[in-house]
């Protein structure tokens, strides 16, 4: 998707309890259409939780018939996203030639490095008869070293992903190990992502083996040293400690982190950096047209002026 800097003042929850650096209420922000975004990250207070350094939460929203998504070629460099859904479709295409229709439950890893372009858009036979959306799109900034390498994507089925039936609660881990088993997904840095699904008085583990971690709440509420947090809230952990997650109500969560970057990135739309050179370099590809173009598609997002 496509990022615009926000101009909203940015909110964050002092920490109340020892465990827990802070806790992030996302900002709510209309795209049109009755489509609601709410950003978590980047924030004020926190860019990054280990390499994610964009959450967006995107629904629930129905298209009615005839209607759906339509974010036009655009290009990122520096990062890769992770686009996850709960609930409808949603047609990549990019200018690798990947052409992929993402479905609720499967991982979609399009890594941008030196440069990608890609639209994201609703399929024709949901188009037609019309979809709820609800999902998650994250940034994931490369390391240092890694940030100018090939472009490519990485697709797994949600049935080709290790997913753990427990009795109160259903894991799926999207990248990374979470739980005891590991993600096929291959990775530049070490970083972690799991969908959690529980019922009501579940008690869950959040391992101290990631050196920064955070639960973001979907829906819900969970209980940690006696306080109470509601959906939908990023919640970032203190590094080392052993945290336990109670539910209180029936909750859908993503457990995710990983290791810290070596430092802090420039951020400009959709370009993700440690340099300021390399982001006045892509904007100026892209605008003069040395991106390469997304086949099958005849429309483009101009650089913001």
């Amino acid at each position: 998707m496509s990022w615009t800097p926000d101009l909203d003042p940015e909110f964050g929850d002092p920490r109340t309890c020892d465990a827990i650096d802070l806790v992030i209420v996302p900002r709510t922000r209309d795209l049109g259409d009755g489509f609601a975004v709410r950003r978590a990250l980047p924030h004020g207070k926190r860019q990054m939780v280990g390499p994610f350094i964009f959450f967006d939460h995107f629904g629930p929203v129905q298209y009615l018939a005839g209607k759906g998504m339509d974010v036009r070629p655009h290009p990122h460099i520096g990062l890769a996203t992770v686009t996850y859904l709960f609930d409808g479709s949603i047609m990549h295409r990019d200018s690798e030639g990947n052409i992929r229709e993402i479905q609720p439950g499967a991982m979609n890893l399009m890594t941008a490095g030196r440069g990608i372009a890609h639209s994201e858009r609703t399929p024709d036979v949901q188009r037609r008869d019309g979809q709820k959306m609800l999902g998650l799109q994250s940034w994931i900034a490369l390391p240092a070293g890694k940030e100018e390498i090939a472009p490519s994507f990485q697709h797994y089925a949600a049935g080709e992903l290790p997913v753990i039936n427990e009795r109160d609660f259903t894991a799926r881990v999207i990248a990374g190990s979470a739980f005891g088993v590991t993600s096929p997904v291959s990775m530049v840095s070490p970083w972690f992502y799991a969908e959690v699904t529980a019922q009501a008085g579940t008690s869950l583990p959040l391992d101290p083996d990631h050196e920064e971690r955070a639960i973001y709440l979907v829906d819900g509420e969970v209980e940690i040293t006696n306080e109470r947090y509601e959906g939908p809230r990023l919640l970032i952990f203190r590094p080392g400690d052993r945290i336990t997650v109670k539910t209180t109500k029936p909750t859908r969560m993503m457990f995710l982190g990983g290791d810290a970057l070596e430092g802090p990135r420039h951020i400009w739309w959709n370009f993700v950096s440690s340099s300021k050179q390399r982001i006045e370099q892509a904007k100026q590809d892209w605008k003069t047209g040395r991106f390469t173009q997304v086949p099958q598609e005849h429309e483009f997002i101009p650089l913001p002026e």
